[in-house]
């Protein structure tokens, strides 16, 4: 295992994306591994103790799929590794010519991109080309999975759909302690601060969380955004709605910058529109909240009711329903003892279990079988 070199590859995240870097890379390299990560960006360096190489910028999605995908197999073959492994659908064929070159290949799904696809707003697909374009990527996915050494898969659903026993579920649970902010206000002495953490757009349930605040009654009752908007023209579009007076747009933060507003924050929204890749998905959002000790308001989902029911981490509404949605804010301010006690079950289940503490054994343990192998 010591200095084995090992090389993760990705065109559509970014060099700090939290499951590529902070959890897999970084679990790699403190176990011994010799980690490089390609990415896309300009910079070449060196970040606690991986290597990080900059694709570069890309001019436009066919330029990143045809130019991009063609830099990225020269690089990794630069990089001499013993493990490839890759985050994209796009870079199935590098992982085949990789394969072909006698590489053990590994690739990680974190979603169900050809389910994504029916059910995208992507304005440079047309309508027509969506059916279509989920079948060819669900049928490359297959023949891609056929050649790879292992699979790792980040949901059961993901796993579900790559069975055999060259798949292993490695879920995207938060790091213990990582969202623990440092100077924490006791949760009886907070303001009346929400907080939605990630991508913001329409389906993400960014119209929905305005209306709401806009008929809360609790005068304190404000809502902070820590993300970038999908759409650069959205900000303005949502600006107008009533409500958006009582909002704060921080913008992308750090993680340690996010854990300052997570630590003066009274709860946390995650309010997904039912469509299919969302009704089945498993927001790590939800569990990094439950890690700051803060209670949930989630879209009412089967499998997320299913969550907060078992951990009693927080509350369930329609995502679709501003009045529900205000309606459970307004319930957890009324109620602090109970809110507080949710975030407290919260804290203790991901701490217990549903961690990344417990995933990444998981994940070294898949490597130590290639290795051997």
């Amino acid at each position: 295992m010591k200095g084995a070199k090992v090389v993760h590859l990705t065109t559509v995240h970014t060099p700090m994306d939290i499951r590529i870097f902070r959890k897999e890379c970084r679990t790699l390299a403190q176990a011994g591994y010799d980690v490089a990560l390609i990415a896309k960006g300009n910079k070449t360096e060196v970040v606690e103790g991986i290597k990080i190489c900059g694709l570069g910028l890309t001019k436009s999605r066919w330029d990143r799929m045809t130019r991009g995908l063609m830099k990225s197999l020269a690089m990794a073959l630069m990089e001499k590794g013993n493990i490839y492994h890759f985050h994209d659908p796009e870079l199935i064929p590098v992982g085949l010519l990789l394969k072909l070159g006698g590489k053990k290949v590994i690739y990680d799904v974190h979603e169900d991109f050809a389910s994504s696809l029916l059910e995208s707003d992507r304005e440079w697909m047309p309508s027509c080309l969506k059916g279509v374009m989920s079948h060819l990527v669900r049928i490359t996915e297959r023949i891609g999975v056929s050649a790879c050494d292992a699979v790792v898969a980040a949901t059961p659903k993901i796993r579900a759909l790559f069975p055999g026993n060259g798949t292993v579920l490695v879920q995207n649970y938060p790091i213990i302690d990582e969202l623990i902010c440092q100077d924490e206000i006791p949760y009886s002495q907070r303001p009346g601060n929400v907080i939605y953490a990630g991508g913001i757009s329409e389906r993400r349930g960014i119209r929905e969380m305005i209306k709401a605040m806009n008929l809360v009654s609790s005068s304190e009752a404000r809502l902070f955004l820590a993300g970038n908007f999908d759409n650069p023209g959205m900000e303005q579009q949502v600006g107008e709605i009533p409500g958006w007076d009582r909002v704060t747009y921080l913008g992308l933060l750090q993680r340690k910058e996010l854990a300052e507003v997570i630590g003066r924050s009274r709860m946390g929204l995650v309010l997904f529109h039912p469509i299919k890749n969302h009704i089945e998905a498993q927001p790590n959002k939800i569990f990094e909240y439950m890690s700051a000790g803060i209670p949930v308001i989630a879209s009412d989902f089967p499998l997320w009711k299913e969550i907060i029911a078992e951990t009693g981490a927080g509350l369930v509404v329609d995502p679709l329903d501003a009045d529900a949605i205000a309606a459970a804010i307004q319930w957890l301010f009324e109620h602090p003892e109970q809110a507080e006690a949710m975030g407290k079950r919260g804290a203790e289940a991901v701490h217990n279990r549903l961690n990344w503490r417990v995933e990444e054994k998981k994940l070294l343990d898949l490597y130590k079988e290639l290795m051997r192998n």
